[in-house]
């Protein structure tokens, strides 16, 4: 075990639960969610069941909810205490994670049960790519093969987002980003209008001493998550995904990896292993890995992606 993951179930400064003990803490909070709907929810090779959104997910939903009322409840008193009118504050919640972990099928997952309860039907998902640099700037500096390492992203483009949103801006713009075409899509900005709730996602939305903005876009988070998984799990997750997307997406004659589509499947997992082993891996070791302690939750996945142990941070 490594130095990270000894530290994150330091007696003391977490509670950790195996998967039963925390499926009891669903309490009662009801089942939203439909096999319909989590085939729209599912991300590409991850496996996610009914049983792994009541055991995991919803537990993690009641506990994100009475988050939210509490940190409700004291921008309430804050408030009162500045003599100003109470104003709803929208809550921040940061997902982050390797590249191929399922993150974002964890961020889509948790946004459909929020929005679910009745005191925060607004719940807006955001994905950092967009605050990635445009290509044409990454080949300026010589960054294309270092696409989700720090130096890849505009930070401060990206802390300013997040320092609106918190604040309570009425329109606040989000670059879009293209998996097609693997770049920021110029002129296609969208509008986030006050969210109740807003779920970050990103390899990087931990992680400190990027550019050189004072701010750190953890700095505005009220909760943050950390999916975690053994390295070796997620580099053949990572495979297998590219073999997937070699058949599907690949094979559009816009994307920007369209010369993997014809790579027959020894070629395949040999240039996926090669991208891993030069790009993600070391991004996971060097940037996203040595977060993982700063997260309030950290969801461990076994080698079935299944969550199979969860980390609460107490102090």
């Amino acid at each position: 075990m490594d130095a990270a993951r000894t530290d994150a179930v330091r007696p003391g400064v977490w509670v950790d639960f195996d998967r039963a003990e925390w499926a009891r803490l669903r309490a009662a909070t009801p089942l939203t969610l439909d096999d319909d709907d989590l085939d729209e929810l599912r991300g590409l090779n991850t496996a996610l069941d009914l049983d792994e959104v009541t055991d995991i997910y919803l537990p993690l939903s009641r506990l994100l909810n009475l988050y939210v009322a509490a940190t409700q409840n004291l921008h309430r008193v804050a408030d009162v205490f500045l003599g100003g009118p109470a104003d709803k504050v929208p809550f921040v919640i940061g997902i982050a994670g390797s590249v191929a972990v399922g993150k974002s099928t964890t961020a889509r997952v948790l946004q459909a049960l929020l929005s679910r309860w009745p005191d925060h039907p607004r719940v807006e998902l955001v994905t950092t790519d967009g605050f990635l640099k445009p290509n044409r700037q990454l080949q300026a500096e010589g960054l294309m093969d270092r696409k989700g390492f720090p130096e890849s992203y505009d930070q401060r483009r990206l802390v300013d987002f997040v320092a609106a949103v918190k604040s309570g801006e009425d329109d606040v713009d989000v670059p879009v980003y293209s998996h097609l075409t693997y770049d920021i899509q110029p002129d296609a900005d969208e509008t986030l209008r006050r969210p109740d709730i807003l779920i970050l996602e990103g390899l990087n939305v931990l992680q400190t001493g990027m550019g050189s903005s004072r701010a750190f876009v953890s700095d505005f988070f009220d909760v943050s998550i950390y999916v975690d998984a053994d390295p070796d799990d997620i580099r053949r997750w990572y495979r297998d995904r590219f073999l997937t997307l070699r058949r599907t997406a690949f094979a559009d004659p816009r994307s920007y990896f369209r010369r993997y589509a014809d790579l027959d499947e020894d070629e395949a997992r040999r240039v996926s292993n090669d991208i891993w082993d030069r790009i993600n891996g070391p991004n996971l070791e060097l940037n996203i890995a040595p977060t993982r302690t700063r997260a309030d939750v950290i969801l461990t996945k076994g080698p079935d992606h299944g969550v199979d142990r969860v980390q609460l941070r107490k102090i």
